[in-house]
């Protein structure tokens, strides 16, 4: 019976230490896509200020426009009548480390704050963020260089008849 009291201290003790222990989280966050981009880059820094007066940012991607997957509906905010559909967003992310009580007082921010349309927050690793912001970077350059895939695919196929043997 004292051994299990013992190890049931333990638990506790590691739990309350737990909150106190930096941890890695990337929150990952769609903008209202109607907002003017001065908007867009204020909202932005809004959130990214936040996060660092309660933690420190380890890597993170500013917003960008894209085309959502699918349409997301939302609730509209107090003063706003009725639901609204988006089918493009601004999409930012910042991975950023902090305790356990600063990170719900960022969760809690995110979630009131108007602009936003959505979020995630995932616990992940600096390696991983890190691995993962490299990786886009290579996207990113990958995709420049082939503007217009129908044009290279035409390029490509004429080159190819030009070697051709009748």
């Amino acid at each position: 019976m004292a051994k299990d009291k013992d190890a049931e201290m333990r638990v506790d003790e590691a739990l309350e230490d737990a909150g106190l222990e930096a941890r890695v989280y990337e929150l990952g966050f769609h903008l209202d896509p109607e907002l003017p981009i001065e908007e867009v880059k204020k909202a932005y820094q809004m959130v990214r200020g936040l996060i660092e007066s309660k933690g420190a940012v380890v890597v993170e991607g500013e917003p960008q426009k894209v085309q959502l997957a699918y349409t997301i509906s939302r609730q509209a905010h107090s003063g706003e009548a009725g639901r609204r559909d988006f089918d493009s967003a601004y999409f930012a992310w910042v991975v950023y480390e902090t305790t356990a009580e600063n990170h719900a007082e960022i969760i809690s921010a995110a979630s009131a704050d108007k602009p936003i349309i959505r979020f995630i927050d995932l616990l992940t690793t600096k390696d991983a963020a890190r691995h993962s912001a490299e990786m886009r970077e290579i996207f990113l350059k990958t995709t420049e260089r082939v503007e217009n895939p129908e044009e290279v695919a035409v390029a490509e196929l004429d080159a190819a008849l030009e070697h051709v043997i009748v």
